[in-house]
């Protein structure tokens, strides 16, 4: 055993040993996978083995879809067979809404070059005689779905990397996991210690445990899962060919064909967490004892639409545990807080999703950063607000909703609430609709009286429709008031503040009293953040971004810290307050406040140190809405007080409370874009215009900039533009494909309704050479050509007078 290696990486199930070919793949070859007991000897040994290229997420679907053909290579380059079955495979839907959701992935699937269909219940008989379709509308067909032998193919990534110069180390469990002071690790195991550059937990059922080791809890749980093996079934063997996949979610089953009969699994609502307390470490080539009793309704509902099970026996019963983090993706990526300690764990599709992981990790670990937006499964996307007893509560709901709906407009309501701000009793009391985000509670939008207070899922427009429109009507022409605790603050401090805010912003660092907007980027230009940088002394600033992405962006900046001079606090739970919008704003806040607030004194995009009411405020000249507005930001056990000042002060101006769904509305009249929809990592500021505010020719040489300006010499070949679409009940979403011409030429980032100018809107991407006012395409929705028209300037207020004046 090697007493050095560049890479430990831990886990010998199939995804750690993807993640060992592909280091060795893309040229780290000084690597070495550690293994407690013998490879597969997690969950990867009891696997189904089945892989499938639908995920909620477009870029793990395409991952997914590498993963899959990758196998091909995999067994020419080992001469080890995968046992590859690609029999193709078909989702059912049986109401209209799973129909709806059918239609909505193979649109997606169109510009991702994933060739899938839509068919009918005549076709699904030919393909799967077995299937009953009473009651079946139609379902998706994949021709890339299928099963493979779990020991064969992971086997075969790993003779892979060992003929690539990496090496396997067996019987060996990691007993400590030390860090050194230069960032290194001190791996110790059974058979000696090994000095790591980087450490790799792919630990599968005991990758908590390997995050105890150093500190951390990685927020994941293990959960039983069964299926069973039939005896021999005539119409299988005697079909000629081998039988499709068939997915029945409202049955909450899967069946693929096993031998000469079938294999069917279930994922039931009587789910059942597995080791609460940690995985024993003896175990791993064990199953669970049979629990037949807690699949029995959707054994029952099985044989009703599978009727050859019912006189078909069950020769196995296979009863294992799968890991899965709360939203079912993996936790991939370099853990916050800790210097080169890697998280490749959670990841329950491993036979769908291990190759892309692997992949993603060596480049991220290689290159600096993954070839696309992976936010979906990165480990940064919790925080510590992700506990123990939360990650159990939403790793439970994500195993019952595995065959779910995934609606665009859903809350799931596991864990919560869970965090809220101390205005949360009185939104209540308004009838306030709650969403959630990073665990904290937000209001949607309000429910009149007799309305219920859930909205409802749908791909079409929803309850809250009405609701909404008059939230924004009462914002453009009164004023509004919302929460601001749902963005994520940084105060940053010290004599070399500036400094550092110039080189890792690719913006312009504003003069004190000034705001400014600006791209934060990676190396290779791509876009990491979207952050208002709010100057309040000479040395102090506040930054403004996501709060969804706190993890996110504080790894990025601990990555980045010099060693003195700068401070970092993350004040996101700690500096709260409101939003006010609208036409009489500046008459609210000059009622609540002695300072001048005119626009000549405190014009847009200033910030300022103020009373309001009773409070300190720090008060920022700006709103998402695109109109009049101002954030008023308090200390979290004053927002209270905060609230009663403008409320009452508010009345004389129609003073209307508002949500997130309105938020959302508002910034679509003025073409602002969103960060994970239009702004995120697959993406670069000249493709979505935030170019504008990148400050090309500044003297700092901030990260990125050698790439934007390779990028704005050479040109993209895709930018970002408003559509006004022709729809019926139903709006843009995102990930809808754009046609021109009969062809597929882009696709939607976001869009919804916007109820003030009374417009449907898309915002999406196209080639530049077909950006031109009025310009004419076709967005696909829920399989349906809406006709829609490009717009080049906002729909509202075009010269920006009242967001400016």
């Amino acid at each position: 055993m090697k007493s050095h290696v560049k890479v430990a990486v831990i886990g010998g199930g199939v995804v750690g040993c993807s993640v060992l070919y592909h280091l060795a793949k893309l040229g780290w070859t000084d690597i070495a996978l550690i293994e407690r007991s013998e490879l597969t000897s997690g969950s990867t040994w009891h696997a189904a083995g089945g892989f499938h290229t639908i995920n909620s997420d477009t870029n793990i679907a395409a991952l997914q879809g590498y993963t899959i053909k990758l196998y091909k290579e995999l067994e020419e380059l080992s001469g080890q067979s995968c046992g590859l079955h690609h029999v193709g495979g078909i989702t059912l839907a049986g109401t209209p809404d799973r129909m709806d959701y059918l239609k909505t992935e193979r649109a997606k699937h169109r510009y991702m070059g994933l060739d899938t269909h839509i068919i009918g219940p005549e076709e699904i008989k030919q393909l799967s005689p077995i299937t009953n379709v009473d009651g079946v509308i139609g379902g998706l067909y994949d021709p890339l779905d299928g099963h493979l032998d779990p020991s064969g193919t992971t086997h075969a990534y790993a003779m892979c990397a060992r003929k690539l110069g990496a090496e396997i180390y067996l019987r060996n469990p990691v007993l400590e996991l030390n860090p050194q002071t230069d960032g290194s690790w001190q791996v110790v195991t059974k058979e000696g210690t090994i000095h790591a550059e980087y450490v790799v937990n792919a630990g599968g059922l005991w990758a908590r445990e390997l995050g105890e080791m150093v500190g951390i809890f990685l927020p994941l749980h293990p959960m039983e899962h069964q299926y069973l093996i039939t005896e021999d079934i005539p119409e299988i063997y005697e079909l000629g060919r081998e039988h499709p996949h068939v997915m029945d979610p409202e049955g909450e089953s899967y069946l693929r064909q096993e031998g000469r009969g079938l294999c069917i699994g279930f994922y039931e609502q009587e789910a059942d967490p597995w080791a609460v307390n940690g995985t024993p470490l003896d175990f791993g080539h064990e199953l669970l004892p049979n629990n037949l009793d807690r699949i029995g309704d959707s054994m029952e509902f099985a044989f009703n639409r599978f009727p050859v099970l019912g006189k078909a026996g069950i020769k196995n019963v296979i009863n294992g545990p799968f890991t899965f983090a709360p939203d079912g993706n993996p936790l991939v990526g370099p853990v916050p807080g800790l210097r080169n300690y890697w998280s490749a764990c959670a990841v329950m599709a491993g036979f769908s999703q291990g190759g892309g992981v692997g992949l993603t990790l060596a480049e991220w670990m290689i290159e600096g950063e993954p070839s696309r937006d992976v936010f979906a499964m990165d480990v940064a996307r919790y925080g510590d607000y992700c506990s123990r007893p939360y990650a159990r509560k939403k790793v439970t709901e994500n195993y019952q909703r595995r065959f779910s709906i995934t609606y665009p407009n859903e809350e799931l309501p596991a864990a919560r609430p869970f965090q809220t701000t101390p205005a949360y009793p009185i939104w209540r009391v308004q009838r306030a609709v709650f969403g959630q985000a990073y665990g904290m509670e937000a209001v949607n939008y309000f429910a009149p009286e007799g309305e219920p207070l859930l909205e409802t899922p749908s791909f079409r427009r929803s309850n809250a429709f009405d609701a909404v429109g008059a939230e924004c009507r009462a914002v453009r022409t009164k004023v509004g008031i919302t929460e601001i605790h749902n963005f994520g603050k940084y105060k940053i401090t010290g004599p070399k503040a500036a400094e550092w805010i110039d080189m890792i912003m690719a913006g312009r660092v504003p003069k004190v009293g000034r705001m400014s907007l600006s791209p934060m980027l990676s190396p290779k230009g791509r876009l990491i953040g979207d952050f208002t940088i709010a100057r309040l002394a000479e040395e102090e600033f506040q930054l403004t971004a996501s709060f969804g992405a706190q993890g996110y962006h504080l790894r990025w900046f601990w990555d980045h810290l010099p060693e003195e001079g700068v401070e970092i606090e993350n004040v996101s739970l700690k500096r709260i307050g409101f939003q006010i919008a609208g036409p009489h704003a500046r008459d609210l806040l000059a009622k609540v406040t002695y300072e001048d607030v005119s626009t000549e004194a405190f014009p847009f995009m200033s910030v300022k140190r103020m009373g309001v009411g009773l409070s300190d405020a720090i008060v920022q000249r700006v709103t998402y809405t695109g109109d009049l507005g101002y954030e008023i930001y308090v200390p979290a056990d004053e927002q209270i007080a905060l609230y009663e000042v403008l409320s009452e002060a508010g009345k004389e101006f129609g003073l209307t409370p508002f949500g997130m769904r309105a938020m959302m509305s508002l910034r679509l009249e003025k073409s602002f874009g969103s960060w994970m929809r239009e702004y995120k990592p697959d993406y670069t500021a000249e493709e979505t215009g935030l170019d504008r505010f990148v400050a090309y020719n500044k003297p700092a040489d901030f990260i990125g900039k050698a790439a934007v300006l390779k990028e704005k010499a050479e040109g993209v070949t895709r930018k970002l533009s408003t559509f006004v679409v022709d729809a019926k009940d139903a709006d843009v979403h995102g990930d809808e494909p754009i046609w021109k011409d009969g062809e597929v030429v882009g696709f939607v980032t976001s869009g919804g309704y916007a109820h003030y100018v009374e417009k449907s809107v898309a915002l999406g991407f196209t080639p530049p050479g077909m950006i031109a006012d009025g310009a004419e395409f076709e967005i696909e929705i829920l399989g349906e050509m809406r006709p829609a028209r490009m717009v080049l300037e906002p729909l509202l207020d075009p010269d920006a007078s009242r967001m400016r004046g």
